[in-house]
Formats: C-alpha cells, sequence, structure tokens
C-alpha cells in the first residue's frame, strides 16, 4: 500500500485539471462529485498507507518515493520525491480528513452560486489540497517551497473569491503580500543552505548541519532565522499576524481550510520538519516561544471586541497557532503537533458551524444582530458549543484541553521554558474561555434579534457532526500521567521527532498542580463570559462606555493598531514615492540608461580623429600612472 503514496497528493491535483479544463462541460452534480470525490480518495488512500505504515513500525520508520529527477543542474538536483515518516503522514491524514469534510459542507454552503463561480470555486479549492499535500509530502526544500507558493497562490485566489467586490481583492493582495515578506526569508534561507551543503534533501540537510555546524553557530541561526521568516508570514505570527482577520473576505469554507488544516499551519509544520537546525540555534529557537507567547496573548485581547463572527475566529486561529509556536519553542515537539490536531477538528467546526448561522441569518455576520439561536438551530447550536468547549480547554471531556495542557506543562518543565512563558500561556487560556462563551452567548442566548430563515441541509450538518465527535474524541489519543497515562500520540511522533527532557519535579509544581491552575484559568474565563455577556451584561457596556474602555476597546478592535503603523511606516511613504507619471522602478533604470547615455555622448566627444590629440592624452595617462605608482 505504501506504493500508493504518489496518489495522495496527486488525485486533488487532477480534480483541478478536469475542472479548470472541462468543468464547463460538467453539472453542478459533476463538479461537486470531482471536486469532492479527488479529496475523498486521497483520503482513502491516505488511510490505507496509514495503515500499512503502522503496520510496518518500528521496523520501517520512513518510505521515499521518487516519479522523476525535477531539476538536475549546477550540483542541484531535485526530484519529484514523497518522503512519509511519522510526521508527513499525521499532516496528510489530517487535511485529507478535515479537507473532505469541507468539501463535503462546500456542496451545499456555495450552492447558490453561478456555474461557473461553483466550478472555479471547487477546482481552487482542489489546487489548495494538492499544493498543502505537496508541501508536507516533499522529499525536498525545493519541491517543499513549490507547495509552500502554491497555498500562497491559492490563498490569493479563494480570499479574493467573490473579487467584483473591491474590499476583497483588496484582502487577497494584502494576504499575498504579507506572506511574501516570509517566503522571501524563506527562499534566502534555501540559497544559504545549498550553499553550504549542496543539496536541499530535508534528511541530508540536516544530517549535514548537525555534522558540520556547532550549536549556537552563526551559520546555524542566520538559516534558522530565516525559515523563522517564513514561518511568521504563513501562520500569522508576529509581526506579521495582519493578513490573517482580513482573509475573511472569502466564503466560509475557504476560511476554514485555510484555518484548520492547510496554509496557517505550514509554518508549525516547517519548524516540526527543520527541527534539528532550531535545536543548534538556541537564540531562535527562544524567539519562536516568545513569538509565540505574544502572538497568543496579542490576538486573544483583539478577540474580545470584534463585532464580526469570522473575524473573532481568525484571531482565535492566531492564538492558537501562538500555542503551537510556544510549543516548539520550547522543544515540545509532540505537544505542538498535538495541538495541531485537536484545533485542525475543532476550529474547522467553528468555522462551518458560523457558515450555517450565517446562512441561516441571510449573510449576517455581526454577533450583535444575532440572539436566541439555541433553540432556531438546535444541531447548529450543540456542535459550536463543542467546538467553544475545545476551543476553552474545558477539562476532561475535551480535546482541547489535553491538547493545550500538554503545552503548558511542557512549557513549564522544559529547560527551554519558563514560568514566564507559563504565565503568558495560562493567561491566555483565561481569555480564549472569555471570548469563546462571549460568542456563544452573543449568538444563541437572549432574544432574537433576526430570525433564521432555514435549518442548514444534511450536506452542512453531517460535517458539523463528524467534527464535534472529533473535538470530543481525539484528546483521548495522549493523555497525561495523571488521567490515566495513555501516550499513543507522543508514541507514535517519536518516530519522526525528539522527545524533550522534563526538569525533576522538585523544581516547580506537580503536574497535577499545573493542571489544576490550567483547568480553574478556562473555567474563570467562561465563568466571566457569562457574568459579563449573560447575567449582567450592564458591567460590559458601563467598561466599554467608559474612557479606558472606549481607548482600550479601539486599539483591540483594530488589532493593536499594526496595520496603521505599516501604513504610515510603509505603504503611504510608497505610495508617496510612487505617485506620478510611470513607476518607481522604471523611473531609477530609465535614469541609470540616460546617464549611460551622457557618458557615451561625452567619450564620443574625445574621438576627434586628430592625431596630435591622441598622443597628447595617451601621454598624460602615462604620466598619471607613473605618478601614482610613484606616490605608492
Amino acid at each position: 500500500m505504501l506504493q500508493l503514496l504518489s496518489l495522495i497528493p496527486a488525485l486533488p491535483m487532477a480534480g483541478f485539471l478536469l475542472l479548470a479544463l472541462l468543468g464547463g462541460r460538467f453539472s453542478r452534480r459533476q463538479i461537486a462529485w470531482t471536486g469532492a470525490g479527488s479529496v475523498g480518495m486521497s483520503a482513502l488512500i491516505t488511510g490505507l498507507v496509514a495503515v500499512a505504515f503502522l503496520r510496518a513500525l518500528p521496523e520501517t520508520i520512513s518510505y521515499r518515493q521518487t516519479w522523476w529527477t525535477w531539476v538536475d543542474t549546477s550540483g542541484l538536483t531535485a526530484g519529484l520525491s514523497w518522503h512519509l515518516d511519522a510526521l508527513s503522514l499525521l499532516m496528510a491524514l489530517v487535511i485529507t480528513g478535515v479537507g473532505l469534510l469541507i468539501h463535503l459542507y462546500s456542496t451545499g454552503y456555495m450552492i447558490e452560486e453561478t456555474h461557473q463561480d461553483y466550478r472555479r470555486f471547487f477546482a481552487y479549492m482542489n489546487l489548495f489540497v494538492a499544493s498543502m499535500l505537496t508541501l508536507v509530502l516533499a522529499d525536498n526544500l525545493l519541491l517543499l517551497y513549490l507547495g509552500w507558493e502554491g497555498v500562497g497562490l491559492c490563498s490569493y485566489l479563494l480570499i479574493g473569491f467573490w473579487y467584483r467586490r473591491p474590499e476583497n481583492g483588496a484582502a487577497a493582495q494584502k494576504a499575498f503580500i504579507v506572506t511574501r515578506l516570509g517566503d522571501t526569508a524563506f527562499a534566502m534561507g534555501l540559497f544559504l543552505l545549498f550553499t553550504e551543503f549542496k543539496t536541499l534533501s530535508i534528511q541530508q540537510v540536516q544530517t549535514l548541519a548537525v555534522e558540520a555546524w556547532p550549536i549556537g553557530s552563526g551559520l546555524a541561526i542566520a538559516v534558522a532565522a530565516l525559515l523563522l521568516g517564513g514561518a511568521v508570514g504563513k501562520s500569522a505570527q508576529l509581526p506579521l499576524q495582519v493578513w490573517l482577520p482580513d482573509a475573511m473576505a472569502g466564503p466560509t469554507p475557504v476560511s476554514a481550510l485555510i484555518h484548520a488544516a492547510t496554509m496557517v499551519t505550514a509554518g508549525v509544520y516547517l519548524i516540526a520538519r527543520m527541527h534539528s537546525l532550531f535545536t543548534l540555534a538556541p537564540p531562535v529557537q527562544y524567539a519562536v516561544a516568545v513569538i509565540g507567547v505574544l502572538t497568543l496573548l496579542l490576538a486573544a485581547c483583539s478577540a474580545l471586541v470584534q463585532r464580526d463572527i469570522k473575524r473573532i475566529l481568525a484571531y482565535s486561529t492566531i492564538s492558537q497557532l501562538g500555542y503551537m509556536f510556544l510549543a516548539l519553542g520550547v522543544g515540545a515537539w509532540s505537544a505542538a503537533l498535538f495541538h495541531f490536531m485537536t484545533h485542525a477538528c475543532f476550529k474547522a467546526l467553528l468555522f462551518l458551524a458560523a457558515g450555517a448561522v450565517i446562512v441561516s441569518l441571510h449573510h449576517e455576520q455581526d454577533i450583535f444582530r444575532m440572539g436566541g439561536l439555541r433553540r432556531r438551530l438546535p444541531v447548529t447550536f450543540w456542535t459550536f458549543l463543542i467546538g467553544a468547549a475545545a476551543l476553552s480547554g474545558v477539562p476532561l471531556i475535551t480535546s482541547g484541553f489535553y491538547s493545550k495542557d500538554w503545552i503548558l506543562w511542557s512549557t513549564l518543565s522544559s529547560p527551554l521554558g519558563g514560568p514566564w512563558l507559563w504565565a503568558g500561556a495560562a493567561l491566555g487560556t483565561l481569555l480564549t474561555g472569555l471570548y469563546s462563551f462571549r460568542l456563544i452567548f452573543r449568538v444563541f442566548f437572549g432574544e432574537v434579534r433576526t430570525a433564521p430563515h432555514a435549518a442548514p441541509g444534511t450536506a452542512m450538518t453531517l460535517p458539523l457532526i463528524v467534527l464535534a465527535a472529533l473535538s470530543l474524541g481525539v484528546g483521548f489519543l495522549e493523555l497525561p500521567t495523571t488521567l490515566g497515562d495513555v501516550p499513543l500520540f507522543s508514541r507514535y511522533l517519536a518516530h519522526a521527532l525528539p522527545t524533550i527532557e522534563a526538569l525533576p519535579g522538585s523544581q516547580g509544581p506537580s503536574e497535577a498542580t499545573e493542571q489544576a491552575a490550567v483547568t480553574l484559568a478556562s473555567l474563570l474565563g467562561i465563568g466571566l463570559a457569562a457574568l459579563f455577556f449573560l447575567r449582567r451584561p450592564g458591567l460590559t457596556e458601563a467598561m466599554a462606555g467608559s474612557a479606558w474602555g472606549r481607548t482600550v476597546s479601539e486599539v483591540w478592535l483594530h488589532g493593536w493598531g499594526f496595520d496603521r503603523f505599516y501604513n504610515l511606516v510603509i505603504v503611504r511613504p510608497w505610495q508617496r514615492l510612487t505617485r506620478g507619471p510611470g513607476d518607481v522602478v522604471d523611473r531609477l533604470y530609465e535614469a541609470l540608461a540616460e546617464a549611460l547615455r551622457w557618458s557615451h555622448e561625452s567619450f564620443s566627444r574625445t574621438q576627434t580623429g586628430r592625431v596630435r590629440w591622441y598622443a597628447m592624452t595617451a601621454a598624460a595617462g602615462a604620466l598619471l600612472l607613473m605618478g601614482l605608482f610613484v606616490l605608492r
């Protein structure tokens, strides 16, 4: 079955090509079957490959398959080669599994679109899945970079899917340009790696780097920092997080796919995949943890004051990615990937449930115009509640509790972590419970402000139920020692990623004490949400109406002013520079051409045809050279 590996990315790509080239002749039903069916076949083959791979462990911990040599020039050899190990298989399972559910949901959500847009949507979605699978299964960094740029292109196409609205086109451009900054850093890191090791094979690069570079080496720090730049851009971490909230301009299934299983997790995968390079650069690895904890706190604060249901979930995604970066930064590689898996389930659930609410309310997205929907949309309510509970880390019954607790315990017990990082993450847990249940109470409780016109159909409801079950169940793949000690997930990923050595228990609180603190933070956040937004909403209005409340709300609402700062420092100066006839780059080259033309005309005047003039010039040149030689 392992020989079927190459079909996993090939089938969604085939679906894209069919829809792009022949989709105009397909009916809507055929388009849906092609789009969702190709991803479904990919998910089925991924499952078969997973069964064969798990049976082969631990004798076979990786499998490599090559189609053909793609590039062979100037010492660079890179093929269309696939590498399967515990890490890439996990990513492929999540991408194809969650991607299939989102495609099924989309067949109902996008049904009102025109035939042409319906075809275009599924073509883009299939290309998105194919690009992400290429990224995670690539055996070399050049092929990985191809998938990396592919998801960037698809994000542009899908965020700006409704391109007739200027604001959607602007959001797509913003995502494309901001992530290009990180992509440029990533490309520079690849150039540096190839210059040093003459190969871009992921396995060879890491082996050679460990052999050639000591810990703390300047080259190791430079390469790790450049790779981190790429990860920060794709995973929307500080300071390049500004594109993700505006990415909500795309259809809701696009938001679910970007936020749950594909693009934003690419940075997490990159750092985990290249973990050997980051362990050689301790300052950069520590920077990963600091960026993570700052991002999760800033994004959680912004989520508290948003009015748009999708923007709340967007800031939530940024915050949860911050937890993954924190885990990577303290060396808890498996904990980061466990949270990636649980987050993919409950965040896809939340976005799809939000889409069901939006469709039922005539595409209303303002939570202050919603309310009282728990009885009108019972399935949507209960599935949304499960997703919010998992996001908040409700103890014992949700997957989010187990993955987030693992990250916080690793942060506190790891030699690379510490109490300050843990405190920031614990505060983030409280804020997560607060903004998650603010959303629940605003949308599903209170009086009905906008009456729903219809409940979602089976195509939209079935994925919600499956994702709700996963949001509750997948957490039991890794139970801490205090709650049963079931290390299935960590034992599996140990075949691809190293484990960290925890500090002795005497140097800090016990794991049970830490878990109690995290549980208290989560429940306190939910309790405060019930107090402020359900029991005594007047308290919230009073705080928001005060002078300091208005100021803080304004800052948080606009993402801490990062957009305004970038507009002031970068965008507006560049616009002033380019204002006027022609492009500034064109004018630069035109000036250079004019300077060359002037110098040519000036030197042409020296060609007079007079021999005495030439002799005098040659003599003067000779004297000048002799004088320089003597002075030297």
